[in-house]
């Protein structure tokens, strides 16, 4: 069997004039929890239900743990997919839901899945008409869990639930790649690819602009400055290297993506009281992508939706 979960060359789809996802080429190894990042709207949904093929490329191809995914039958015996907005039958309870799942899928362990139940804190005996969205939520991810598949595909999978319920999924993630597993999370939640990913990749536009560690990710950008000053904040707009400024109640907060000399200058002149550097948190990186005028070939140009 291949090494790759996922393996796409010059994947793209188009909707008329509108460009969905244009020549994605990736890999993820089996084993790794992979993050797919980007705003609403910047391919992700699109790339999943491609590799899932419910919807035809316009060109390019992939493969699911090497079947090509239009071999639909072997390709899925292998996934487990959770939706971010799930529609379940309103007249079934949740573990007939699961029932019926399992034996379309045909492996189902059983303990596994009323131990996801328990975790997850899922009344499994009321019918899916009464669930909130976090509850429809959590059927979905017991049903992909529960067949313990080579390759989890979670789009958005954490829609509805509260932060305990959050922290759950995280550890089931987590154990489901040191099983061997590959999990594939696609989100705009930064947070909660921080906590969990080990690489993601950053989608602009239906284009993929960056593929790395989070570790390298950080590395690649600078330092973010929290500076204390004694009067109003001068303009840093013409500075070199900074990537972004954001007001603070008494100061300001410069991440800089270039030596620190000509923001040091230009703060020592305003009065400066204290100043701390720290290293970016995943936002902080994402925001020097988004809006820094240095990057212009993969800068993005809208924030991620919160």
């Amino acid at each position: 069997m291949t090494d790759e979960a996922i393996r796409t060359e010059r994947l793209s789809k188009h909707f008329g004039r509108t460009v969905a996802l244009e020549g994605l080429d990736l890999e993820v190894p089996r084993g790794e929890i992979f993050g797919f990042l980007g705003p609403n709207g910047a391919g992700k949904s699109t790339t999943i239900r491609l590799l899932l093929n419910l919807i035809r490329p316009t060109s390019g191809r992939a493969w699911i743990m090497g079947v090509p995914v239009g071999d639909v039958r072997a390709a899925h015996r292998h996934l487990g997919y959770v939706p971010g907005d799930v529609a379940l039958w309103p007249q079934l309870t949740g573990m007939e839901i699961l029932t019926y799942l399992g034996r379309l899928s045909g492996r189902v362990d059983t303990a596994y899945r009323d131990e996801l139940i328990e975790r997850l804190r899922l009344d499994p005996s009321l019918r899916a008409r009464s669930y909130s969205k976090g509850n429809r939520q959590k059927v979905a991810l017991v049903a992909a869990f529960m067949t313990r598949p080579d390759l989890l595909l979670l789009d958005e999978p954490t829609a509805g639930l509260d932060p305990l319920m959050e922290a759950e999924f995280q550890a089931l993630t987590r154990e489901a790649a040191r099983r061997g597993q590959t999990v594939f999370l696609s989100s705009h939640i930064l947070a909660e690819v921080e906590d969990v990913c080990e690489r993601v990749g950053i989608l602009r536009d239906g284009r993929l602009i960056e593929v790395a560690t989070l570790a390298d990710l950080r590395g690649l950008n600078a330092t973010v400055y929290d500076a204390t000053l004694d009067g109003p904040a001068p303009d840093l707009s013409d500075v070199p290297g900074v990537a972004s400024v954001e007001p603070l109640p008494d100061g300001v907060r410069v991440t800089l993506t270039g030596p620190p000399g000509p923001l040091l200058e230009r703060l020592a002149g305003t009065g400066l009281v204290k100043l701390r550097s720290h290293e970016p948190s995943l936002e902080e990186v994402f925001m020097t992508y988004y809006e820094s005028p240095a990057r212009p070939e993969t800068g993005l140009t809208a924030r991620l939706d919160r």
